[in-house]
């Protein structure tokens, strides 16, 4: 009796040890994965230390995921006239592993609407891989007018419904065009949490909080069919309103790229202050340039989430003027230098258009694809190259290929010096 009270002790000593040792690894494992925990995207992409740019080793959770490290969604905005230049930046854009939006106003004519769905429509590979959409009643947009933002709001709630997954959100007009290919921007930002929105963004107002910050307008497009236009104060000195102090108004660059959780922050509102914002900028002059930089650094979830810069390069006047310098072949170092991923902005069939295309997105014509893994084999389609690239989906040899090339490293470069711990944390909603 006296050994088997012994044994028994023994036996339970021994469960309470492995037990102990059990919660001390699992407890020791907790605090060395919460860093990493806390710097995960929200749509499950790979745990990322500062700054951000160290290669993937994390498993992929799911065959999809697997495919290709980053997913991206484009809206292509379009006025009268920018068929034929919508087109051609979609196709320059284009990797079926994205999501495509198009909206072309309602101000443009019939035809116009008609020419931009068979530039769509006509390219099979748009049909096989089913990631392009146009929007069907598109809007009324009045320049400079809320009728932008709610447009652009509108386009992030179509892509949310479309149930595709993408990783970042990223609005374009016709004018821009990309300086690097998909699998340049899909190796760059591979290494990214997923969180992270580039937006440019500034509380130093200046010369705004009297022409766009403190004027009361009405945009026509909101309450009106067919008109769009702002109505502005006569009397401009009487119909001033007050700066808010509820929040902090910023402002910055219309041009954004925006996380998948912060579009759908933006889209549900679940604390109520993007509506709140949204309310407010209904009558602000140029809102697209007001909004998400309030909402973002406002918000105690984003505020440090938040890249201060629009990945554009953009030529402006000194000072300043309402539009950018159109940018053309004299621009196109330093547009290279400048490390970005777009540029604004360009006129239709500008000879630095086509120099992009052959140069830095290797597009043989302008109706071709930009290089990528999944279409940069010789032979493809008639007179070889990449004009009718096949579908990844039936080749899965190709799923999930990237090749960057130097736009790649040129934008990791900029990227890396934009999140230093020196720059970063300086820079961010001041």
């Amino acid at each position: 009796m006296v050994m088997r009270a012994r044994a028994m002790g023994l036996s339970s000593i021994r469960r309470e040890v492995l037990v102990s040792a059990v919660f001390t690894a699992l407890l020791v494992a907790s605090i060395l994965l919460l860093p990493s925990l806390l710097l995960t995207g929200s749509t499950g992409g790979p745990a990322r230390r500062w700054p951000f740019l160290s290669p993937s080793t994390a498993a992929a959770e799911g065959e999809e995921q697997a495919w290709y490290p980053v997913r991206f969604a484009y809206l292509i905005s379009a006025s009268t006239g920018d068929a034929s230049r919508a087109a051609r930046l979609l196709a320059a854009l284009y990797h079926p592993a994205n999501t495509y939006l198009v909206h072309l106003d309602r101000e443009a004519t019939a035809e116009e609407h008609r020419r931009l769905a068979e530039l769509v429509s006509g390219r099979g590979v748009y049909a096989r891989a089913g990631n392009v959409w146009i929007v069907g009643r598109p809007n009324l947009v009045t320049y400079r007018g809320p009728t932008m933002l709610t447009t652009t709001l509108h386009a992030v709630a179509v892509l949310l419904r479309l149930r595709r997954r993408w990783d970042w959100f990223i609005n374009l007009s016709a004018s821009d065009y990309p300086l690097v290919t998909q699998d340049d921007l899909m190796e760059a930002f591979a290494g990214l949490p997923r969180d992270l929105n580039f937006i440019q963004h500034t509380s130093h107002l200046g010369w705004k909080i009297k022409k766009r910050a403190r004027p009361v307008i009405l945009d026509t497009a909101l309450y009106e069919d067919g008109r769009a236009e702002l109505i502005r104060p006569v009397n401009i000195t009487t119909n001033l309103r007050r700066l808010p102090t509820a929040f902090k108004l910023y402002t910055g660059s219309a041009w954004t790229m925006l996380s998948r959780s912060f579009a759908e922050y933006v889209t549900m509102g679940w604390d109520n202050l993007p509506r709140t914002l949204l309310l407010y900028h209904a009558n602000i002059i140029s809102s697209p340039e007001f909004y998400f930089q309030t909402v973002a650094c406002n918000s105690r979830r984003f505020r440090n989430a938040t890249v201060n810069h629009d990945l554009h390069y953009i030529r402006w006047d000194t000072p300043p003027k309402q539009h950018p310098l159109y940018l053309t072949a004299r621009d196109y170092r330093r547009m290279l230098l400048s490390g970005a991923a777009f540029a604004r902005k360009f006129r239709e069939g500008d000879p630095v258009l086509d120099r992009i295309d052959r140069d830095i997105l290797r597009r043989r014509e302008p109706g071709h694809f930009a290089y990528g893994g999944w279409c940069s084999g010789e032979g493809e389609g008639e007179g070889g190259g990449v004009a009718l690239c096949s579908n990844p989906q039936e080749e899965p040899s190709r799923r999930g290929a990237i090749r960057p090339g130097a736009g790649s490293r040129r934008l990791k470069a900029m990227l890396g010096k934009m999140m230093s711990p020196r720059n970063f944390r300086r820079q961010q909603c001041r």
